[in-house]
């Protein structure tokens, strides 16, 4: 390390020392709300600093609302600051209804610490780190415009053609109209039931389905009907019967390792639903999210129908981060350009340049199918050691995924799965109960694990002592 950088490397953590002792005279109380600090050049005197050092010290603290500046008289412990002890993290409500909300809201709150085999991404370790970090410094040599700019209305043109040479690969066939880039896969369905739907208008979704989808439309006050799923797909009477008298005008599934069940859409059932569905003039959303983690590519509703009736939708939040959010829709040319339009009225232009470039550099970089072959090893190994494990409790996968990291299992003896999530929680364990995902609400005894997220020890004793305490009820 050259002299410039150890100076620096000093200075940093000077800065920081300063900062603590000051949070620490404030936890303290030996400086209240409204008190003022000592003047810069007397406390860098004092502890034996340079100015500049408390000068970067009072900033960060003002930054952070600890202390405020009063322009020609100094720095001030903030008057709404009690003490930092009172600024103590939020935590998710537990004593809410177990709706569609519920494992969103007690996953995304909950502390990095604790065990969330009810989530649905991966854990840090998991992904792909050091692509993410080349990609980062690399976006740091990278043109100002991409750092300061809002995103083009339809999306880096650069990663859209990478996205349609991933198309081809299912054998969707799609021109560079016929995509847009948005900022997530949530927001993609978003934009779509903005486009397509009215209130009260009718939605089929499979049960057990996503939450989300549940949560999203009940924001678009859409009617939420279901159609119960197979290890094959939808059951194909019951959906063409639904579609007959219900008339829905849209229905959104995923073909390739269905969540919560990791089921995969059969040829034939692929068939059967795109023959009603063109009967009863209904869209199909196909959200691809899981794809990649096929070991084969299994058929996709939108290949088969040609980008017409079907929109095909995904992201990279489960494979490469869920903090670089990046979305797309692939459809008809002139549905995507009223979905442009939607975005520019909703966002004002398409997701971040700074997701887009990472996510691009990461593609175009090699590695990603190497991560993804590592990723499918992983994780069927811990699919195999989840699914034993959890026998032994006398909990049964539904059925055995072709990849993905879900596990849809039933309890035994008919026990509450809405009631061992509640038990669980409470030793600070985040468990997916089935009738979140499901709208006709006859998965009660149901959960869905993430393998991933299953190596804690204290979390499978913690399950056992929550199946346990269920049962003696």
């Amino acid at each position: 390390m050259d002299g410039e950088a150890q100076t620096k490397g000093r200075g940093g953590t000077r800065t920081i020392d300063v900062m603590s002792a000051i949070r620490a005279k404030v936890a303290g109380r030996a400086l209240s709300a409204g008190d003022r600090l000592p003047s810069i050049r007397s406390l860098a005197a004092a502890i034996g600093v340079s100015p500049s050092t408390v000068v970067e010290a009072y900033d960060r603290l003002a930054a952070e609302g600890l202390i405020r500046a009063r322009r020609g008289s100094g720095f001030y412990v903030s008057p709404t600051v009690t003490s930092p002890l009172a600024l103590t993290e939020d935590e998710p409500r537990r004593d809410r209804a177990v709706d569609p909300f519920w494992v969103s809201r007690q996953s995304l709150d909950a502390d990095a610490s604790v065990p969330k085999p009810g989530c649905g991404w991966l854990p840090p370790e998991w992904m792909p780190e050091a692509a993410l970090r080349r990609a980062t410094r690399a976006l740091a040599r990278s043109d100002t415009s991409v750092l300061t700019n809002y995103g083009s209305t339809s999306g880096s043109l650069t990663l859209r053609r990478l996205l349609l040479t991933r198309l081809a690969e299912d054998e969707i066939e799609a021109t560079i109209n016929q995509l847009m880039l948005t900022g997530s896969g949530t927001q993609a369905t978003d934009l779509i039931c903005r486009f397509m739907l009215r209130p009260g208008d009718t939605v089929l979704v499979d049960d057990p389905c996503y939450f989300n989808f549940r949560a999203l439309l009940r924001a678009h006050q859409a009617k939420i009907v279901s159609v119960p799923y197979t290890p094959s797909g939808p059951d194909v009477i019951g959906f063409e019967q639904i579609l007959g008298a219900e008339r829905p005008r849209l229905y959104i599934t995923n073909s390739a390792l269905h969540n919560p069940t990791g089921a995969t859409l059969s040829p034939q059932t692929a068939h059967r639903l795109l023959t009603a569905a063109a009967a009863h003039d209904l869209t199909i959303i196909e959200d691809d999210i899981f794809g990649d983690f096929e070991p084969e590519r299994s058929p996709r509703l939108a290949a088969l129908d040609g980008l017409n009736r079907v929109i095909r939708i995904g992201s990279f939040s489960k494979t490469l981060s869920a903090s670089v959010r990046c979305g797309y829709i692939a459809g008809r040319a002139d549905w995507i350009e009223h979905l442009v339009d939607l975005q520019v009225a909703t966002s004002f232009g398409g997701p971040s340049p700074v997701a887009t470039e990472i996510i691009t550099k990461v593609l175009a970089g090699g590695s990603y199918r190497k991560h993804m072959d590592e990723l499918r090893q992983k994780l069927m190994r811990s699919r195999r050691d989840v699914a034993r494990k959890l026998q032994t409790l006398g909990i049964e996968p539904w059925l055995m995924p072709r990849g993905g990291f879900f596990l849809w299992c039933r309890l035994a003896d008919g026990q509450d799965a809405t009631a061992v999530a509640r038990a669980a929680l409470e030793e600070d364990v985040v468990l997916a109960p089935g009738n979140v995902f499901s709208v006709a609400q006859t998965a009660q005894n149901f959960l869905r694990f993430n393998v991933a997220h299953m190596n804690d020890l204290g979390m499978w004793d913690v399950l056992r002592r929550a199946l346990k305490a269920q049962a003696s009820r």
